[in-house]
This record gives structure tokens, C-alpha cells and sequence, in this order.
């Protein structure tokens, strides 16, 4: 049984201590042959809300190291952005590919 303090009881207490700060997720863009660049920074624009400049550097760094972050967000922000846009690739014919990954810091 609880006991009552003057901040609440001491269950409610040892709640507050345990809620922890989500994990966040980065969301990657996977360099293709064969999706157009410019579909890329389309992307990046309107699914990421990266400026023309931003989704350009972005674009660029996927097609010379393979990947790059499109943005980092909470798990399910990161899962269900990765298959908007993955979906939103297949039904404009384009391979473009985006996954998941826990973000290190």
C-alpha cells in the first residue's frame, strides 16, 4: 500500500524516476544507380523538411559514400517516415531505399 507524502505517494514517485527520454532513430537514404538525383532531393524536401540546400548536400553524400541521413527522430517518427517514403519511391518507380538505424548519441 502507498503511503501519502506532501508531493503525491511514493508509487507515484518511483514512476516519475523510471520514465525514461525516448531513443532516437536516424532515418538513412541508401545511394541507388538509378534513382534520379533530383527525386532524391524531392524527397529530402518534402518528407524531411530539408531546404533545397540542405537536401542537395544530403543527395551529394549519398551518391559518393552510399548513405546519408535524412533526419533523426523517435523510433516510430524514424519507422514510419522510412516506409512513407519507401513506398512513396515504389509507387513513382524509383529504387530508392531508406532504413533505420539507433542514433549513437
Amino acid at each position: 500500500m502507498s503511503q501519502k507524502t506532501q508531493t503525491g505517494t511514493q508509487s507515484d514517485r518511483a514512476l516519475d524516476t523510471q520514465i525514461k527520454e525516448p531513443s532516437f532513430y536516424k532515418v538513412l537514404i541508401h545511394n541507388d544507380d538509378y534513382t534520379p538525383m533530383d527525386f532524391v532531393v524531392h524527397v529530402l524536401e518534402d518528407f524531411f523538411d530539408r531546404t533545397t540546400e540542405e537536401a542537395t548536400k544530403i543527395m551529394l553524400m549519398v551518391h559518393h559514400q552510399g548513405a546519408g541521413v535524412a533526419g533523426i527522430y523517435p523510433k516510430d517518427i524514424a519507422l514510419t517516415k522510412s516506409m512513407i517514403v519507401n513506398q512513396y519511391s515504389q509507387e513513382n518507380d524509383h529504387p530508392l531505399k531508406t532504413s533505420i538505424e539507433k542514433d549513437a548519441e
